[in-house]
């Protein structure tokens, strides 16, 4: 009877030591360098008691955040009342765009996804820039400013963040700390979401400004939380794929999808 013991405390062991190796943490490093793309990314747990990080130092530049903005500027168009659901038609004016999506009427649930630029730029002029200001102040993020521009401020205007300051952000989203209502928060936590199977959901939004590219979110599974968020630098427009590539291989890496 002992011996049998033995042989399951050893065949336990044995399967511990083989989650050990397989849950080892990804090499960032080896994944920007074969991709060919420089950039930073940052993988966290909620509590921090977990943390992965590449180019540190590039984590705490400030960037134009780009389309990442779209999670906030959801949540400040909501809660200042400017369109008054998630469903509410904004109707397309007739501008031929270079996305064929975004040629027709929208709505935030439609624009949210494809980053539809003129529907967010219709609702930052009605937010308008002392809104915004104060928004931007009372989150605290990034260097809380707009620009001389309302309607590109977050692609082309003053307003930055780095991928640190992003982590923080989405931490509070989260967990429900943000001057939001708790509904407000929840409907953008839908818009964000990617990718949903019994094991995980994948929540996260792209960004693209001149040379620099974004991807943020987290990833829920049934154990744990993580948070990422990732720029590179976007030399030629096949550097695009690699926001997210390169996040789910590093997620992936953690046997997590």
């Amino acid at each position: 009877m002992s011996g049998v013991k033995v042989k399951n405390v050893g065949r336990l062991f044995f399967s511990l030591l083989l989650l050990v190796a397989c849950a080892k943490e990804p090499d960032l490093e080896s994944l920007f360098s074969r991709a060919g793309v420089k950039g930073t990314m940052i993988l966290s747990t909620l509590d921090n008691s977990k943390r992965i990080v590449h180019d540190g130092q590039r984590a705490a530049l400030p960037w134009v955040p780009a389309s990442t903005f779209k999670i906030p500027n959801s949540l400040i168009a909501l809660d200042a009342g400017v369109i008054s659901s998630v469903d509410e038609v904004i109707p397309w004016d007739g501008t031929v765009r270079f996305l064929d999506a975004w040629n027709r009427d929208q709505t935030m649930r439609s624009a949210f996804p494809i980053s539809c630029v003129w529907f967010y730029q219709e609702l930052a002029r009605r937010v308008g820039n002392e809104g915004y200001l104060d928004y931007l102040s009372s989150l605290n993020y990034g260097n809380t400013k707009t620009g001389e521009d309302i309607s590109t401020f977050w692609l082309d205007g003053d307003l930055r963040i780095s991928a640190q300051e992003q982590i923080v952000f989405l931490k509070r989203l989260y967990s429900n700390e943000l001057p939001f209502s708790l509904e407000h928060m929840d409907l953008v936590k839908e818009l964000m979401v990617n990718e949903s199977t019994p094991e995980y959901t994948l929540r996260g939004k792209t960004g693209w400004a001149g040379q620099i590219g974004w991807y943020v979110g987290w990833l829920e599974t049934r154990d744990d939380v993580w948070f990422f968020a990732m720029n590179l630098d976007i030399l030629e427009d096949a550097d695009i794929r690699f926001r997210k590539e390169l996040t789910i291989k590093a997620l992936q890496a953690l046997k997590l999808m």
